[in-house]
């Protein structure tokens, strides 16, 4: 989808600084940050939602928990991290694209909200 903001983000058509990037997915960090470390991680292939995965996304989606594991610990998120993919609007998803949040930094509660 040419137009969505994520698939732009992929592409590097905005500048975004990249903390990581493969052929298959790009982590960054967020610009509205809700925690001390607020790393952004997503496909480079547009998919929707979590919703959306297809059986093909199955090691598209391997990569993606290995990405952020090795992002926390690059972090130095060795006391915890929370990762949360919100789908669709009563999920709070607010882009259409699937994207993981990596937080960490602090103690986070549970429920979150």
């Amino acid at each position: 989808m040419s137009d969505c903001l994520f698939c732009r983000i992929g592409r590097g058509e905005l500048g975004t600084q990249f903390l990581l990037e493969t052929d298959q997915l790009a982590a960054f960090r967020d610009i509205n940050p809700q925690a001390p470390t607020h790393i952004l991680v997503i496909p480079k292939k547009h998919i929707q939602s979590l919703a959306d995965l297809q059986p093909e996304d199955q090691g598209l989606m391997g990569d993606i928990l290995m990405a952020i594991k090795s992002l926390a610990e690059q972090e130095g998120l060795e006391d915890g991290y929370r990762v949360v993919v919100n789908t669709g609007p009563d999920g709070g998803q607010s882009v259409g694209h699937l994207h993981f949040h990596l937080l960490g930094g602090r103690s986070l509660q549970w429920p979150p909200g």
